[in-house]
Formats: structure tokens, C-alpha cells, sequence
């Protein structure tokens, strides 16, 4: 079977937003990306520079003005329309933190110019987007955003959005994602020598300033007027269930029943950050400490801390060990709505059937499953991570052995997973050759397409028409 290579639904994003999902925010070389500038170090006389506020929404902006042309690129105007667009995006991420009007409009128009740049190269050198790759790229942003095709365009109708121009933003998107990849990304070449160096440059002692640590946490907290029995009584507390940890009871059960800390609903995991982002107090407490230690309890002015070192290991270096899970799916290729919604209905009598303990997975697969799996009972094999696409993955890593998620639709169709098995094994020495082979190539990309691009831009015609408004 091929490896398959969500995000979190709390509301839908506003369409205008839905390009950015496809591409994760569209990659753009650093020297064109937002800035916000530093604050400034000394005034002039001449006039200060007006308050940032929001862009005038469309109406705002006269009728005559919209199609104004601002920049040429090469002859090809980006006009008023396409710079409102952009800015009204970015205006509307959440949590933008977003330099003054005045500035974020010319920083957004470099970016458009940037692009064009791009797009023009990418036509100009044969680069052609196909119905089946623009289709694709539809379904995933639909998927990304927890709709179907359908649902999408109507979104996109009520949001006063043409299809049309969708599509054409689509496509200039999936050209950007190309220009990269066949520009630039399949020129990195990284060498076993390479590799070498990097394992022996991130070793040892020149590790440490780049550890990253994964630790679970239980608080037990104090008051601020705590008197001496009170201390007394919560550091018995937080040692008791240190004992009962190191007997075999399960950490993430005991901080969920136990624990003050933020953490107690995710069974006390802080999450794999690097060690300046964790309280010098457990970074001390934790160094040196190996896979699965128990450390506390600690004191500090918050109470008594117990922690579990989950993962303690250089950013630049794989991680020593990985859970590897061992699944089954069956799958179902629908041609059309039609056929896809008759296949949900049946995915869910069969995950109905399975829970009620009616029928048998691998049955159900080697019957109804257009996988090459289906033979073997939908069985995947034991799969680190990586190495199955995003929505599959996340579906699976949070189902527990023997547990069936609900219908599940990736790019291959809709699939029906079950867990069967997870265990912890060592990385081998391939998969960690493998692992820096990858993280070279990513970072070598990223500075021979900052070079490209920077090029590219120097060597196109602009004129800049931003003054003539």
C-alpha cells in the first residue's frame, strides 16, 4: 500500500484565510517576509508617522481606485485590488502582531512582487498546473478546514468570493511550491561526509546548549501563608506519589488524579521544547537524567514538583527512541459526492458493528478494502513517525490500542483505522543518518532559495507606483 505521507476544528477559518492552510502560510524567502520594525532610537522634524490601524474594508476603497495599478513587474501590474486583498488576509490572522498601516503595506507589496517574480519564471519555464494537482489542492483545503468540496464553494459564495479567483489563487500558489522544488530543492545534495560531521559537531558536550527536554509534571500546590504543617503535609503528598510512580503506577494517570499544575488534563506533559523554555529548576534537576527518570519532589514557590523525563535530546540530533504504531485501515476510493456519501454510511455501520464486537476488522478489510493491504486484514505494520500523511497520522496517534476512529477522508480516499499495537523502540543508526540527511537538506533549501529568490528579484523590472494614488 502506498504510505499515507487537521487541524483542530474549534470554528472555521474565514475563506480569505483558507489559501494560507494549503501551504502553511505560503513559504517566502526571509528577505520578504512581514517585519515589524524596531522602535525608534531618535525623532525628527518632520512629521510623525500616523497611528496604525486597520485597512479600510472593501467598500471603503473608492470604485475608481480598486483596479489602480501600484507596482509593473517585468510589463504585469499588481494592482490596488490584489495589495487590499493581501493586506485584508493578514489583517484577519489572529494574534497578528503587525507593524504600522503605512509599513505592512509596503512590505506586503514587496511580497506580491516577490511572487510575481516567481510565477513569471515558473510560466516562462514550462511549469504548468494540472486539473487533477489544482483539484487536489482544492480537496485539501477543504479537508484542512473540516468541509467538503461542496461545503467549500458554498462557503465561498456566501463570503461574496468567486470560484474562479479561488482557483487562480490556487494555482499560482501550487507554481510557488514547484518553482521551489524544482529549482531549488532538487539541487541540495547533502553527502554522507556531510552527515558525518553533523553527528560528530552536535555530540558530547557541544550538545548542551541545544538540548530540548519533554518532561511530564505534577504540582502540588502551596499556599502563599502555608504554615509549617501544611508544607509539611503537601511534600509528603508529592513524595508519596513519587513511590507510587517508581512502584509501576502510571505517571500521566496519577497527575490527571492528582496534580495543581495546567498540565493535569494532558497527564502532566509539558510538551518537547528546548531547555531555556522549561524553569531552571527542572532543567537542573533533569540533566544528565535518562529516559523515564523520576525526579522530586523539588520546591519552589509554587509548591512541590514531581517530574518524569519523557525525552531529553539535541534539537539538531533524531531523538533516541520512537513509539512505533502498529495499525489497520480499510479503504474506500469514492469516485463522486454521491458514492463518497454511501461509503461514509457504510464505514460507520462497519465501525457500529466492530464496537458492538459483531465483526472483525480483518474481515471487513479483505472483504470491502481497495488497499493493498486488504490481503493481510488491513494490517500496516509497524510505522514510525513520518511515515503516513499528516491526517492519517494524527487520527491514529490518538486512538489507543484497539480502539476505531470514526471515517476518516485523506487525499487517498476515506479510510477506517484501528490501533492494534504501540512500542518503543531505538532509533537505528540508518534512521538517524536518514533523519540529518533530511534536516541538511531542509536547511540548505531554505538558504539556496533565499539566494534564488533575492536574484530573481534583482534581476526583474519594478516600478513602484504607490505615490501616484
Amino acid at each position: 500500500m502506498n504510505k499515507f505521507p487537521s487541524r483542530h476544528r474549534a470554528r472555521p477559518a474565514p475563506l480569505p484565510l483558507l489559501l494560507w492552510a494549503l501551504a502553511g502560510c505560503l513559504w517566502v524567502p526571509a528577505h520578504a517576509q512581514l517585519q515589524r520594525p524596531a522602535p525608534a532610537t531618535t525623532t525628527t522634524p518632520q512629521t510623525a508617522p500616523a497611528v496604525a490601524r486597520p485597512a479600510a474594508p472593501p467598500s471603503a476603497v473608492p470604485v475608481r481606485d480598486i483596479n489602480r495599478i501600484v507596482a509593473l513587474v517585468n510589463s504585469e501590474p499588481i494592482t490596488e485590488r490584489e495589495l487590499r486583498t493581501r493586506i485584508e488576509r493578514v489583517q484577519a490572522t489572529p494574534g497578528a502582531n503587525l507593524p504600522p498601516a503605512a509599513e505592512l503595506e509596503r512590505q506586503l507589496l514587496e511580497l506580491l512582487i516577490v511572487e510575481r517574480t516567481q510565477i513569471q519564471w515558473a510560466r516562462a519555464s514550462g511549469i504548468v498546473i494540472d486539473a487533477a494537482a489544482l483539484a487536489e489542492a482544492e480537496a485539501t483545503v477543504a479537508r484542512q478546514n473540516g468541509v467538503t468540496v461542496a461545503q467549500l464553494h458554498q462557503r465561498l459564495q456566501a463570503d461574496g468570493l468567486s470560484l474562479s479567483g479561488f482557483r487562480a489563487n490556487l494555482e499560482n500558489e501550487l507554481l510557488l511550491l514547484r518553482v521551489r522544488e524544482r529549482e531549488v530543492a532538487a539541487r541540495v545534495r547533502i553527502s554522507e561526509l556531510e552527515i558525518d560531521a553533523h553527528l560528530r559537531q552536535h555530540s558530547g558536550a557541544a550538545a548542551l546548549a541545544q538540548t530540548a527536554l519533554h518532561l511530564a509534571h505534577i504540582l502540588i500546590a502551596l499556599p502563599e501563608d502555608a504554615d509549617a504543617a501544611t508544607v509539611a503535609e503537601r511534600q509528603a503528598r508529592a513524595a508519596d506519589l513519587v513511590r507510587r510512580a517508581r512502584a509501576g503506577e502510571d505517571f500521566a494517570a496519577l497527575a490527571r488524579q492528582h496534580s495543581d499544575g495546567p498540565e493535569r488534563a494532558a497527564g502532566g506533559q509539558m510538551g518537547l521544547r528546548s531547555a531555556d523554555r522549561y524553569p531552571t529548576l527542572f532543567v537542573e534537576a533533569v540533566r544528565g537524567q535518562p529516559r523515564g527518570a523520576l525526579v522530586g519532589p523539588l520546591r519552589s514557590g509554587a509548591g512541590f514538583h514531581v517530574l518524569q523525563v519523557l525525552e531529553q535530546r539535541n534539537l539538531n540530533l533524531p531523538p533516541t527512541h520512537q513509539t512505533q504504531t502498529r495499525a489497520r485501515h480499510i479503504l474506500l476510493r469514492p469516485a463522486n459526492a454521491t458514492e463518497e456519501a454511501a461509503a461514509l454510511q457504510r464505514m460507520s455501520e462497519w465501525r457500529t458493528r466492530l464496537l458492538a464486537g459483531t465483526a472483525r476488522f480483518e474481515d471487513l478489510a479483505r472483504e470491502h478494502s481497495q488497499d493493498g493491504s486488504a490481503p493481510e486484514g488491513g494490517d500496516l505494520g509497524w510505522a514510525s513517525p513520518g511515515q503516513f500523511v499528516s491526517e492519517f497520522e494524527q487520527t491514529m496517534n490518538r486512538l489507543a490500542p484497539g480502539e476505531v476512529a470514526p471515517p476518516l477522508r485523506s487525499r487517498f480516499g476515506l479510510h477506517l483505522i484501528e490501533v492494534v499495537q504501540r512500542r518503543e523502540v531505538e532509533t537505528s543508526a540508518l534512521e538517524r543518518r536518514n533523519w540529518v540527511r533530511a534536516h541538511l537538506r531542509e536547511q540548505r533549501t531554505d538558504q539556496a532559495y533565499e539566494e534564488w529568490a533575492r536574484e530573481l528579484r534583482g534581476r526583474a523590472y519594478v516600478e513602484l507606483r504607490l505615490s501616484e494614488r
